[in-house]
């Protein structure tokens, strides 16, 4: 298999289109050539590329803020002498100022393939960015962990737009982070001039990585907590637990993998998980544990609950369901609690105005669900399923693999 920057680094014909035009690259740590190289110091040891500046995501170009909300700051790179942009500080979108430093964008992004990280955002904004003043936007092509399967109602477009969710994508969208910039093109009515290079020999489907090619590219976290090709298969439904007075496993060595809180029985919630909806429950190993965060949620507390295992034989991709196991999880403990405090009101994402579970999931409909009583399994299986279908339907001709 072959990234997208190493087809550009390779070909002689494309980087001939860059010859004599000033160059710069959106990447973070996990924007790594096949061998082992970053990209940014590759493109810089390439003649025919004339690099005059970086931008760096969420956790910044180095990966090194470690939660959410903690902004980078614009820098000189030490060894290169370019200046680094910061998208995560003072402005979500580039300003004229760093836009006048390039011509052409080279967006190598490793993403996880889930609507609520925020990479799929800031793709988006670029995107428009260079509509707006003319420049030329290059994606270069990374796998999607994730890989192909579907799962989540889409964002719903009137008032739930924000920086988790630029657009009407299910949580688990299934898509290269190129595919996704064809759509956004097509579906945002985005004049820009866009070129995606594809990976060569990328399939996935293909076990036993299904989106990730295991043993051919090594994993390096695309942001902190992102430790794990794990993590990426469970966040589309662990992150939901960022919006609760829950933990979601953060402060431990395998965050977004476990669930849990002190004041919860997770044998009694397994079990009653078990019994409502054991289909949504299939194709991972769930194990009963407890676990003592070391920062943010419950410090230095033991949580009960449960982790996700999929890196073992009980894995089944198509099969495996992280959102609706969450999903179900919320409705059994406030079927078994009624009276618990599950959604947690703060300021998630710099939005002050509505609710972190609601911004998550992209419209107020899973809360609503888990909070009334007479709702039920199947009510929520086809919400869900009519929108997954849907998306299956419209994404087919921005698939490249």
């Amino acid at each position: 298999m072959q990234l997208g920057i190493d087809i550009l680094l390779n070909s002689s014909t494309l980087k001939s289109r860059l010859k004599g035009r000033r160059i710069a690259l959106l990447g973070h740590p996990a924007s790594m050539t096949g061998n082992f190289q970053h990209s940014l110091d590759a493109l810089m040891q390439c003649q025919e590329i004339h690099l005059t500046s970086a931008f760096g995501p969420q956790h910044g170009m180095r990966g090194e803020k470690q939660d959410n909300m903690m902004e980078s700051h614009h820098f000189i790179d030490p060894i290169h002498g370019i200046p680094v942009f910061s998208l995560y500080g003072e402005v979500r979108k580039p300003t004229l100022k760093m836009l006048d430093t390039f011509d052409v964008l080279l967006i190598d992004l490793q993403d996880i393939g889930t609507r609520i990280y925020t990479f799929l955002t800031t793709l988006f904004y670029m995107l428009e960015a260079g509509a707006q003043f003319k420049k030329e936007i290059w994606v270069l092509d990374r796998p999607n962990p994730a890989g192909r399967p579907v799962e989540g109602s889409l964002l719903q477009r009137d008032g739930w737009i924000s920086f988790v969710g630029a657009a009407e994508f299910p949580m688990r969208h299934g898509l290269t982070l190129g595919e996704a910039a064809r759509w956004f093109v097509d579906n945002k009515k985005i004049d820009v001039e866009l070129k995606v290079i594809q990976m060569k020999n990328y399939d996935p489907c293909q076990g036993p990585g299904y989106g990730w090619p295991i043993g051919v590219l090594p994993w390096v976290n695309p942001s902190p907590n992102a430790a794990t090709l794990s993590m990426a298969r469970c966040f589309p439904g662990t992150v939901l637990i960022e919006g609760t007075h829950l933990s979601e496993g953060r402060g431990t060595t395998r965050p977004l993998e476990m669930v849990g809180a002190p004041d919860l029985d997770s044998i009694q919630i397994l079990k009653m998980m078990e019994k409502l909806a054991p289909q949504w429950l299939q194709g991972c190993q769930l194990r009963n544990c407890s676990f003592q965060p070391t920062f943010q949620k419950y410090v230095g507390q033991i949580c009960s609950g449960f982790q996700m295992h999929v890196d073992g034989p009980a894995y089944q991709h198509e099969i495996f369901k992280p959102y609706r196991m969450i999903a179900l999880f919320l409705k059994v403990i406030r079927k078994l609690h009624p009276s618990y405090s599950i959604w947690r009101d703060f300021h998630y994402e710099y939005e002050k105005d509505r609710l972190a579970i609601d911004l998550i999931n992209g419209g107020p409909f899973l809360r609503e669900w888990v909070d009334n009583s007479d709702a039920s399994i199947p009510d929520f299986e086809s919400f869900q399923k009519r929108d997954e279908d849907l998306w299956i339907e419209s994404r087919k001709k921005y698939l490249l693999y």
